[in-house]
């Protein structure tokens, strides 16, 4: 059986000569086409060599042999690769992360005030206003860190708390295929630190932090708005920013221009506050106390059948 697959095997290499001048007819172009065409047979007959070493290979293993004594093939040729299966390294991932946290709030424990690892398995980092510069460097320019690429810049406003925005960075090591989150606080009179000379990306952020929330950005070379008109009033991302806006524009017929006025209002704002469970979680969480109680039902009266 082995010697009858290596004959069909390697009857191309034997007859390859005969095949290819048979089937393309290179004598009729004369001496010079045949010996261009030596290449092309080289590389024919190369690849029913390489057919043969696999074949060879195989009948090493015993697997033909295995399938050809039966019938019918039941179980199917498989290649199984020796390298290592491939675990999960997210718990280790994280695991490095946390460390490498640590390692900043010893490294620069005058600024870091809070490290934990979000829901997403991501590095985040509580600053002080004042350590941005020095933070944010050694996350850049860390060997071990090497955030170089700045992804965004974005801020949240909490009118409820003494610095109402907080603004956050976030960060991307593609060295190391790691994201981190770098967050301050500030006020609507604090100015931070901008980070331009670090990120050139930056500066387009900052804009529209300051464009849409108010927060100014120290030693920033171009703080202007970047997504509002010009003299466009207030900071339309804050929570006591009216719906409606200050000022309104339209175009003015008489005038044949764009004119900007305030707001006119046909009617005051109606509030929709109800009483509803829906809308005020303490009084969901509480509507069992709260919900009236159906009286327990009493058995109806026996009749009394009158005595025979």
């Amino acid at each position: 059986l082995t010697s009858l697959v290596v004959w069909c095997v390697t009857r191309p290499c034997v007859c390859a000569n005969l095949e290819v001048f048979g089937r393309y007819n290179i004598t009729r172009f004369g001496f010079f086409a045949v010996c261009a065409g030596r290449p092309f047979l080289v590389c024919h007959i190369l690849m029913q060599m390489n057919q043969i070493l696999r074949l060879s290979k195989l009948l090493t293993t015993g697997i033909i042999q295995q399938n050809v004594t039966s019938k019918v093939c039941v179980t199917p040729l498989r290649f199984y690769s020796e390298s290592p299966v491939k675990t999960d390294i997210a718990d280790s991932k994280v695991e490095k992360l946390s460390k490498f946290g640590l390692y900043v709030a010893a490294c620069l424990p005058k600024y870091v005030q809070k490290v934990e690892i979000g829901h997403v398995k991501e590095l985040d980092i509580l600053i002080h206003p004042d350590g941005i510069i020095p933070v944010i460097s050694f996350l850049r320019n860390h060997q071990n860190a090497q955030f170089a690429s700045l992804v965004d810049i974005t801020a949240i406003d909490v009118p409820s708390r003494p610095f109402r925005f907080e603004v956050i960075y976030n960060l991307l090591s593609l060295r190391y295929n790691s994201r981190a989150r770098v967050r301050t606080y500030t006020d609507e009179l604090t100015p931070i630190s901008s980070i331009c000379d670090l990120y050139q990306a930056a500066n387009w952020f900052e804009r529209e932090v300051w464009d849409m929330y108010g927060v100014f950005f120290s030693d920033h070379p171009d703080l202007r708005r970047i997504l509002t008109d010009y003299g466009f009033q207030g900071h339309p991302q804050r929570k006591d920013f009216p719906l409606s806006g200050f000022t309104e524009m339209r175009y003015d017929e008489e005038l044949k221009r764009v004119v900007i006025e305030p707001v006119e209002l046909a009617q005051e704002f109606r509030k929709f506050e109800f009483n509803s469970p829906w809308e005020s979680f303490p009084k969901f969480r509480d509507s069992e106390k709260n919900t009236a109680k159906l009286a327990d039902a009493q058995p109806a009266p026996k009749k009394e059948l009158p005595a025979k």
